[in-house]
């Protein structure tokens, strides 16, 4: 039987996820963390993208994440996010418009255009577009 951790998904709004994992994978700011039982103590920013977790029975649940904190402590990982959406609760055609809308308005800036703002609306929808693509290719 695989070694497992305790795991709580949180978003701003509502718990997301708190069971039993062998593993989860999540970007943090600094790169891709692959977590297990036992990894060492950790406090670090998330940034928008995909929070894989491998269930206690092998079940893979596919989980986006934009912003927050992941604080691992022994026998606990906990991911408290700004926003936390299950993969099949995303809506593709939403996505797809807001990475159209981001992509105009970083082609014809106006005059109160802010780079990193709209960077940021960017890169929240391709990561949402790449979740749904790794959910579509899993299953």
């Amino acid at each position: 039987m695989a070694m497992t951790v305790h795991l709580d998904v949180v978003s701003a709004e509502k718990m997301i996820f708190s069971g039993r994992v062998e593993s989860l994978q999540v970007s943090g700011t600094e790169g891709d963390l692959g977590i297990n039982a036992g990894h060492a103590p950790l406090l670090t920013a998330i940034k928008p993208g995909v929070l894989r977790v491998v269930k206690q029975n092998g079940d893979e649940e596919l989980i986006y994440v934009e912003g927050g904190i992941l604080e691992i402590q022994p026998g606990n990982v906990s991911v408290l996010a700004d926003v936390a959406t299950r993969a099949e609760d995303l809506d593709a055609d939403a996505a797809e418009a807001a990475k159209r809308a981001a992509e105009e308005h970083i082609a014809n800036p106006g005059a109160d255009f802010d780079y990193a703002e709209a960077a940021a609306d960017l890169a929240r929808a391709i990561a949402q577009l790449k979740v749904l693509q790794t959910m579509r290719t899993k299953n």
